[in-house]
């Protein structure tokens, strides 16, 4: 009997094994105050930071092993993921090196058990050195870069750590090894300007610890960085850590074993709502699903100082900490609904009350806006309320009122915000590269997707004007979408499956992206004729669908030689693209290619959440089955992992599962799981005030005891 609540042993990830800088992103992990990234080597950790406190990429705690830098022994490293933890071994010689790396609980810390076994004949010592660096920063402006603050902090020793300090001693790290020394570093000073490769990664000090370890047993140490705001606060967190390390460890698989549990339990209060569990016999689908869960739950943030209170990131742990992105937040906007409504509740009035129209994302340190315009948001934040008001039953919401317009107000003009965009021509244009997709120089101007999207967008607000009684209103919508539908349809190409963007010279470029499938797809579909919906789904199996994953832009594309950004390029893809392309197959009327796809895309859920994006093994091989997370250095620049896992949610929920739930509540089912388990069930899916069970055949029935 399978369980239905996942433990972090259900979602480790499997074992990876490589050599010096091969093509293997970093892994991360969060306490939900901070994060880490856990890199190559044994023990070297990067970007530690817990807000307000960041330190950009700075590196610290790169090993050497009697005074030789272990990564020059050429030995192979084996990394294994948890949501707890990260395991990392080697063997030199006759040492068996093994390191479990956590974030710790409730603490602004991060901990390494470090274990040293002597598989020799004789007993012998071993020196440890770790070198000890930091950045430390708090920064008084929102954190404005991909890449976090630092600055160069001064460093002084205190017994067995180092204690590294800001300029104005408002960002502190502590380091140390217990049981070991600490001594200023001879090596050149960091300069000011930070560049890894070439001014380097500097190096305050060095920690370390000679262990005896007699022949056949094993020695242990750990090394361990607190940051604060203070050096008080720094110290005293570093010694409640250094005083039982073991028990960190198992700490942190008690917390994420938890958040797991919660996650699923209406009854729990660590979050504000839940998600329902599934039920079934399918292994590929169960991971997928939980891989899903994982994801969204993985980038909540609760540290002292949010402004939110509670907010969910985008990416880590390299780029864009305390930043929520409108766009990725949206691809999730059903998991949050049904998760933690409350704090989407609070983040939507968020944005609301800033210019949507004028940045990407926005901070949770200090709520100030984040970036560039993004062209999807009128469509994110639309399809924001519309399922918080349909899964929670919080109708109030549309009425209340943020800056000069109730929020009801605020749907409408996002749902008509695209007749400001048009110029001498029936559809929008929203703008360049840098607004759209970044990395795909052709998807640019009139693009089908988001014109797609306003089509639905003004039939939602449509529903929502009608779910207050304003009949007038959602007609009068209804016939703005029934009047821009015709301009869209033609600017599909007959017979190649795809769609034209409008240029500002008046051509048509004929662009093969899986934005304009998948978002056509999933707003439109019904609108489209038989013969047009067919050639869509050729071409997104064609030219776009492989194995395990999907290319998010097809290799017959011009454009495939722009760039190699595999999250939205022909090398790969960003995690929500398969997701909402298999949405858009459902919808399409080719459920059967969903369903059949499934077992593969289960085996990309070997590699912890989600990433930025995962190559298709045509352009980089795939690690045991799975297509490989693509890693942050140039020109991939991509993280580890992103919070729009959540579309996976959606996935499972309203194509697999076939709900629909309307602007007033009704719920409805007729989904294709059926093909893949028969007997699948989901318990629990809370609609308003009430929870469903929904089984593969359609049924709907309440919830027993809800």
């Amino acid at each position: 009997m399978h369980p239905l609540i996942p433990t972090v042993d259900d979602l480790a990830a499997d074992a990876v094994t490589h050599h010096f800088d091969d093509m293997i992103a970093p892994s991360g992990l969060t306490n939900m105050l901070g994060t880490v990234r856990v890199d190559h080597d044994l023990t070297a950790l990067s970007a530690v930071q817990f807000p307000p406190v960041s330190q950009g990429l700075a590196q610290t705690a790169v090993l050497f092993v009697d005074g030789r830098l272990f990564a020059s022994y050429g030995v192979p490293v084996t990394h294994e993921w948890r949501a707890d933890r990260v395991v990392r071994r080697a063997t030199v010689g006759d040492l068996q090196i093994e390191t479990t790396t956590v974030c710790v609980p409730g603490r602004t810390a991060v901990a390494i058990d470090i274990a040293v076994h002597n598989s020799g004949p004789s007993d012998r010592e071993v020196r440890l050195s770790l070198s000890a660096a930091a950045r430390v920063t708090r920064s008084k402006e929102s954190w404005l870069d991909a890449e976090s603050p630092s600055e160069t902090d001064s460093a002084t020793v205190d017994g067995e750590r180092v204690l590294f300090s800001s300029t104005d001693a408002a960002a502190w790290s502590v380091q140390g090894i217990i049981g070991g020394s600490a001594a200023l570093s001879g090596v050149a000073a960091l300069p000011e300007e930070f560049e890894t490769g070439i001014g380097g990664n500097g190096r305050g000090g060095e920690l370390s610890i000679t262990l005896a370890v007699p022949a056949g047993e094993t020695a242990r140490t750990a090394y361990v960085q607190a940051v604060g705001i203070s050096a008080d606060d720094a110290t005293r967190t570093y010694d409640l850590v250094t005083a039982d390390v073991p028990g960190v460890v198992t700490a942190a698989e008690e917390f994420w074993n938890r958040q797991l549990r919660a996650a699923f339990d209406p009854d729990d209060g660590e979050f504000s709502g839940s998600l329902p569990v599934l039920d079934t016999a399918s292994a590929p689908l169960r991971r997928l699903y939980w891989w899903a869960v994982l994801g969204v739950i993985w980038f909540r943030r609760d540290f002292a100082g949010n402004v939110l209170g509670r907010s969910y990131d985008t990416l880590m742990p390299n780029y864009w900490g305390t930043t929520t992105f409108i766009w990725d937040y949206s691809l999730s906007s059903v998991s949050h609904a049904l998760l933690d409504p409350a704090e989407m509740r609070g983040q939507v009035r968020h944005w609301i009350s800033l210019d949507i129209h004028s940045h990407f994302g926005t901070s949770s340190l200090t709520g100030g806006p984040v970036g560039r315009w993004y062209s999807v948001n009128d469509y994110a934040m639309t399809r924001l309320v519309h399922d918080y008001v349909r899964f929670t039953g919080d109708t109030a919401f549309l009425d209340e009122i943020v800056g000069d317009h109730t929020i009801a107000e605020s749907v409408r003009q996002w749902a008509l915000a695209w007749k400001k965009l048009r110029r001498d021509a029936p559809l929008a244009d929203y703008g360049e590269i840098d607004n759209l997709l970044e990395c795909v120089s052709s998807y640019t101007h009139e693009v089908a997707s988001l014109n797609a999207a306003n089509v639905w967008s003004m039939r939602t607000a449509a529903s929502l004007a009608e779910l207050q009684g304003d009949t007038a209103t959602g007609a009068s919508l209804r016939a703005e979408a029934d009047g821009l539908l015709p301009a869209v349809i033609e600017r599909y190409l007959p017979g190649q499956g795809i769609f034209a963007a409008g240029q500002p010279d008046g051509t048509l470029l004929p662009v093969r992206h899986c934005y304009d499938f998948s978002v056509v797809g999933t707003t439109i579909a019904d609108d489209l004729a038989p013969g047009i919906r067919t050639e869509m789904v050729d071409f997104f199996q064609r030219e776009l669908q492989t194995d395990n994953w999907m290319r998010a832009l097809s290799p017959w594309d011009p454009d495939a030689s722009y760039s190699p950004r595999p999250d939205h390029q022909w090398n790969g893809a960003y995690p929500a693209w398969p997701a909402d392309a298999g949405r858009a197959l459902a919808a399409l009327g080719a459920p059967e290619v969903l369903t059949t796809w499934i077992e593969g895309l289960s085996r990309t859920a070997n590699q912890g959440p989600m990433g930025q994006a995962h190559f298709v093994e045509e352009a980089v091989p795939g690690i045991n089955g799975g297509a490989r997370k693509a890693p942050p250095q140039l020109p991939y620049i991509i993280d580890w992992s992103c919070s729009s896992s959540g579309a996976w949610v959606e996935l499972v929920i309203e194509a697999l599962f076939g709900v629909t739930v309307t602007a007033d509540g009704e719920i409805r089912a007729a989904g294709c799981v059926a093909a893949i388990d028969p007997h699948a069930r989901l318990h629990g899916l809370r609609v308003g005030e009430r929870m469903y069970d929904i089984d593969a055949a359609g049924g709907v029935s309440p919830t027993p005891g809800r």
